[in-house]
């Protein structure tokens, strides 16, 4: 198979002029064609026009794409072995428009209906992405967020680099971003500091049917938080599949299947179970801090779903998840500086850390689903608990040497040490300790109501959707931490008469609270043959908690518009509304330790703008591709400041803060090459705030003073973020198969230690850029099989051997500082640097 070579300027080029007018007469038909019960593709589908002999075949990934008449009635055919045939009826098109029909065809023993579903506008602002097309990325971490800033606007790595699953959206922090596994909110441990103790993070991507993401302007439905929704379902499997994965860097594996219950045939007890295991020993023996690192984490999980009946059905999610971090630091030694000033922290260390984080997570649904009525509604009840313990053990101490290195390149002594600008012992200790428990109920419900206009060609409709919700807390949580400095001898800060130590906070915080939520939305869809299809969403969220008693109401807005008569696949959307994050307990804790339970919620209001624009290139197998952009503007008030160190966000605990957050994102996706699927994000924003009461300065390069400024960078300020996923294969065979991750971004902020106020946010980070490398090889197939029975695979379904290459350009990026004092209290940022190269193969079976 020939490639063809496009540059991304001349994609977009080419799609906004077409290439030729010369079949004026000829439209297209595009669309997904999946099973009506696994919901999964459905490849090598016939799709043809009822009485001609034109007719194309469904990509691996379902997706189709024929060439049908203009100006004309006509049925559009599928057809496939194995399954119910399903028939189309297309009314006239006009010239050179694309009309999109996704269908979904029964298997040949089902008695599920036959669905079409003409063209329609996709959830505002929602973008939804195909899992089992990232299954064979290569990834550090092994979780889906660490995907996300691939696939998803805005979306941006954390500090933690490629060692966490952090993710920030459009200038907010980690802690600002919702994450739904089926209607289930989700939490993650809160005393992580650095990405080398994160483990997994709930979303297993073997148990994944569909994913959604939105960067912003969200609709009321989704919760109080101030950045991105993530919502996620889990699989609904109608058969009984498998899948085992091992590598250097750990393992998973999974079941799943259904029995039927009784005599009728609708009677189903579907189950899903997934186990994963990770080690990143491998990874963190590149790190500059040598030492014994013994990181194991472990996640066990199951979705259960039981049809009690036709319209009734029950559902059991369980999540158990546990994070162990052992270290035992030797000695370190991180050269810095430039050609004419170099300088070398060597250290050792006597001590260990030792941490550990279990959390464990039981929900439980019933939901009632008619399958048939002219107004369909539905009921959902879901109660769940969440439990958190988590324990950090530390008691280090490190003698420290800073040295400056002769530079001189023809120097005799070039390389050695020709001054110590200082030494010292650091000694930190620590013994934290916090239990979280949540417990809540939620009802949700929803029904469409058709209206009949009185047009032919045209229809309407409106889908009301409510929520109520309790949810109680509590928080138990003792922080015993001290920190002692020393420098040439004399303990900082320097007392005559004491030794003090640098830093301490001994504290006991008990919360007991209760949540209270709510919402209403009303989505009007409007749909004309001629003019195009509006779909005009509105609604309210309530919400209040007992501890601060502040009642908060958040309307929000969503508005698409989709022509359907124009040249061109293209949706336009505008989003805006009010969005307040009521402060869980790490917003509320400040630097000493003490607990502000009179925090405000922290508040934004938000205005979203944008287009979707779909497009094919190619005249004999015409490859789909969309491209996305949106502008936004957030104003900020409110806002409870904070620092980031490594991944660890340190608050205020006081709405302390104003500030805004604008920006705009680009996003191209498509199959470059049929069947594999690549990503090109960029992002460009401004995310800036004023501390109140504080007269902000900055001093330029040369200068003794610095000057005052109205605004300074937010910690999450990353002017330009580019991130790109791109797949391809060997011309002549599909089975070998490459996957590039590239991300380059530009630095984030940060300040001096202990002065970060006045000064705030003064320097950045150098750039972020790291490039991943897999290449996959098929072992075995279901064509294989047919054409080799005895295969010694042949106990699987699919098999593949990975060969991956992190950090590909051996880039030392950096994932925060180590701060050094000398004595004469200057301060030195030592750069704590991330992963160096490293090679893992990997290996997975589905069954």
């Amino acid at each position: 198979m020939k490639h063809t070579q496009l540059s991304l300027f001349a994609l977009f080029l080419i799609s906004v002029f077409p290439l030729s007018a010369q079949e004026a007469n000829l439209a297209k038909v595009t669309g997904l064609v999946t099973d009506a019960v696994s919901e999964t593709p459905v490849d090598l589908v016939t799709v043809y026009i009822d009485g001609t002999n034109k007719a194309v075949e469904t990509s691996t990934t379902g997706r189709y794409s024929i060439t049908v008449p203009a100006n004309e009635d006509f049925v559009l055919v599928f057809s496939r072995i194995g399954y119910q045939k399903v028939e189309a009826k297309i009314a006239n098109m006009p010239p050179r428009t694309t009309r999109q029909v996704d269908v979904e065809m029964p298997p040949i023993n089902s008695d599920v209906e036959v669905i079409v579903r003409e063209s329609k506008i996709k959830d505002a602002g929602i973008i939804t992405e195909d899992v089992e097309q990232l299954r064979l990325l290569p990834t550090t971490t092994g979780n889906l967020e660490s995907l996300l800033p691939y696939i998803a606007l805005g979306a941006s790595g954390g500090t933690g680099g490629e060692l966490s699953s952090q993710y920030n959206v459009r200038g907010g922090n980690y802690d600002e971003n919702l994450v739904y596994i089926n209607d289930f909110e989700v939490y993650r441990p809160q005393l992580i500091r650095a990405g080398q103790q994160e483990g997994l993070t709930f979303a297993n991507m073997d148990l994944i049917r569909s994913l959604s993401f939105s960067s912003g302007g969200f609709e009321a439905k989704y919760g109080d938080k101030l950045s991105s929704v993530l919502d996620i379902k889990y699989k609904r499997p109608d058969s009984l599949r498998a899948s085992m994965e091992l590598s250097f860097l750990g393992g998973s594996a999974h079941v799943e299947g259904s029995v039927d219950v009784g005599k009728d045939s609708y009677r189903k007890l579907r189950y899903l179970f997934g186990a994963r295991y990770k080690t990143t020993r491998y990874l963190l023996g590149s790190l500059d801090v040598q030492g014994e690192y013994i990181p194991n984490f472990t996640d066990f999980q199951t979705y259960i779903t039981y049809d009690i009946n036709r319209n009734w059905q029950l559902g059991l999610l369980a999540n158990y998840n546990r994070s162990e971090y052992n270290f035992t630091p030797t000695e370190r030694s991180t050269a810095l500086g430039l050609i004419n000033f170099a300088l070398e922290l060597f250290s050792v260390f006597d001590g260990q850390e030792v941490d550990d984080f279990t959390t464990s997570m039981g929900g439980l649904s019933l939901t009632y689903l008619p399958d048939r009525s002219r107004n369909p509604f539905f009921l959902k009840f879901l109660a769940s608990s969440f439990r958190s313990d988590e324990n950090e053990r530390f008691d280090i101490i490190g003698r420290y040497s800073l040295r400056q290195i002769e530079t001189g390149l023809g120097s005799d002594n070039f390389g050695d040490v020709i001054a110590e600008l200082g030494t010292g012992t650091q000694q930190q200790f620590v013994r934290n300790f916090l239990d979280i428990q949540l417990y809540n109920f939620q009802h949700k419900g929803g029904i469409e109501l058709q209206l009949d206009p009185d047009k032919d060609d045209v229809t309407a409709s409106h889908f009301i959707q409510w929520s109520a919700k309790v949810q109680n807390e509590l928080i138990d949580d003792r922080i015993n931490e001290w920190e002692r400095l020393d420098s040439a001898g004399y303990s900082l800060p320097y007392d005559t008469s004491d030794v003090q130590l640098f830093n301490v906070l001994k504290t006991r915080n008990e919360l007991v609270s209760t949540r209270f939520t709510a919402f209403v939305q009303d989505t009007y869809t409007y749909r004309d043959e001629e003019r195009g299809e509006w779909r005009v969403s509105a609604g309210v969220r309530a919400s209040y908690w007992d501890l601060n008693q502040e009642l908060l109401i958040s309307p929000r807005a969503q508005l698409l518009y989709k022509p359907l008569a124009g040249k061109r696949d293209i949706s336009y959307r505008l989003a805006g509304g009010l969005y307040y994050q009521p402060p869980f307990y790490r917003e509320m804790r400040g630097f000493d330790g003490s607990v502000n339970t009179d925090l405000r919620a922290q508040k934004s209001a938000h205005i979203v703008g944008g287009f979707t624009y779909d497009f094919y290139l190619g005249k004999r197998n015409p490859k789909k591709f969309r491209f996305i952009t949106e502008a936004y503007y957030k104003s900020l008030w409110d806002v409870v400041s904070y620092e980031i160190e490594n991944v660890r966000i340190r608050y205020s605990g006081q709405n302390d803060a104003t500030g805004y957050v604008t920006g705009i994102d680009l996003r191209l996706n498509g199959e470059f090459v049929p069947g594999a699927e690549s990503w090109i994000n960029l992002s460009f924003l401004r995310a800036r705030e004023s501390l109140n009461g504080v007269q902000h300065l900055i001093r330029e390069v040369g200068q003794t003073e610095g000057q005052p400024v109205d605004d300074v960078p937010r910690p999450t300020d990353q002017f330009m973020n580019l991130s790109m996923l791109f797949q391809d294969y060997l011309p002549n065979s599909e089975n070998f198969r490459m996957h590039l991750n590239l991300t380059v971004g530009t630095g984030l902020p940060f300040g001096l230690q202990g002065n970060n106020e006045v000064f705030r946010n003064t320097y950045r980070f150098s750039p972020y850029h790291r490039v991943d490398i897999g290449f996959s090889l098929q072992l075995f197939d279901e064509e294989r099989r047919r054409k080799n029975p005895s295969h010694f695979l042949s106990f699987t379904r699919n098999t593949w051997l990975s060969l991956e290459v992190f950090n590909l350009m051996q880039v030392r990026n950096q994932a925060g500082n180590t701060w050094i004092k000398t004595i004469f209290n200057q301060q030195y940022a030592i750069p704590n640097y991330l992963t160096s190269r490293r090679i893992n193969l990997r290996l997975r079976m589905e069954f």
